[in-house]
């Protein structure tokens, strides 16, 4: 049976009391930011939920000014998104990319090709454990969707010989990309919700808006303080337990929280479970000791796409990996409840769950 846990992170809105009063303009003209904002405590956001990505996305923005004009904006925005870098939309331009592989190149957007770009650049940095040309060994397994099983063997051998990013060319000077191989199949899965939301917020930030809560299923961008100049706090879903019960606390300021879990999406076949990360090196889903890894930094598509790197790579290799890049704190929580933290998160982490314990 196909399972689906989604939202890994919980964002807990205590600001000494709630947030009450009402949204929209107020009559209070002054800049976030200002004093009389900051002293402010009482701002009701404009919010709205959206669906898109297979994903329940959630935009709260803190401010007076904020209006439904804005969030109706970033709905056309997220449907822009998905309209470049869907694999599933027939109308995108990464499914048109994958459409013509092994046929010719095809012209895309600047942004879409940016940030293909920047998946080719973390393939290589990653030594090939993060592929974007991963495609069709995501459509085989097909997990967290109805019908998921494991495939046969020879079929996920074959599915691994289109896996291979020294096959995808790309055409700065005409923004082209070329699949060389027939059959092969971008996937930005690792990505995408990170580069939305990396996009919501430079949206936000350019309308003058300081403080808002980007939610993209448990992908959360924490943008500037509360209202009430006090930080956010971010609760890491214990891997274990229901939505909602975190093993503790993190307070950021203007930061993103993003967790990869093998819990968030997987299948269980004869007793194994089966999450949706998989390894393009054995073809299979990764099976190490690993429950979840929650990364701490500035843009959201870098810890997207940390986040699942580091559950591949394993503790070890993933600290050092984490703790080479600036600005950034990593969590790794293990099957038997052992907690390994770069130095800055575990000087951060409220730890409220005494069965999690640190190991280093």
């Amino acid at each position: 049976m196909s399972m689906k846990k989604a939202a890994i992170l919980l964002v807990t809105m205590s600001l000494a009391g709630s947030l009450l009063a009402g949204c929209g303009n107020s009559g209070n003209s002054s800049a976030p930011g200002s004093s009389s904002e900051t002293q402010d405590q009482t701002v009701e956001p404009m919010k709205e939920t959206y669906f898109i990505f297979d994903t329940v996305v959630n935009i709260k923005i803190y401010d007076h000014r904020a209006t439904k004009k804005n969030l109706d904006e970033i709905g056309e925005l997220l449907k822009e998104i998905d309209g470049q870098i869907s694999r599933n939309n027939e109308n995108s331009e990464i499914y048109k990319v994958n459409a013509n592989a092994g046929i010719a190149p095809v012209q895309v957007s600047k942004e879409t090709f940016d940030l293909v770009a920047y998946a080719v650049d973390y393939a290589k940095r990653s030594e090939g454990l993060l592929d974007p040309t991963i495609g069709r060994l995501v459509a085989l397994w097909n997990i967290g969707h109805e019908g998921a099983h494991v495939p046969a063997p020879e079929d996920i051998a074959a599915m691994q010989k289109l896996c291979d990013y020294h096959k995808l060319e790309l055409n700065e000077a005409k923004h082209e990309l070329y699949l060389t191989e027939k059959g092969m199949d971008i996937d930005l899965g690792s990505y995408g919700k990170g580069y939305a939301a990396d996009r919501v917020y430079d949206y936000l930030a350019d309308q003058g808006f300081h403080s808002a809560i980007i939610d993209l299923g448990g992908n959360v961008f924490a943008m500037g303080q509360k209202p009430g100049g006090k930080d956010w706090n971010i609760g890491i879903q214990d891997p274990d337990q229901e939505r909602g019960k975190p093993i503790g606390f993190v307070p950021v300021n203007d930061k993103t929280v993003v967790t990869a879990g093998i819990y968030e999406r997987y299948f269980m076949e004869d007793g194994k479970m089966y999450p949706h990360i998989l390894d393009p090196k054995t073809g299979y889903p990764v099976d190490n000791n690993i429950s979840s890894v929650t990364i701490i930094t500035d843009r959201s598509t870098d810890a997207d796409t940390m986040d699942t790197a580091l559950v591949l790579m394993g503790v070890e290799k993933g600290l050092k990996f984490a703790e080479s890049i600036p600005n950034t704190e990593v969590l790794f929580i293990t099957k038997d409840k052992k907690l390994y933290a770069s130095t800055g998160f575990k000087k951060l982490l409220n730890k409220t769950n005494d069965s999690y314990t640190y190991a280093n």
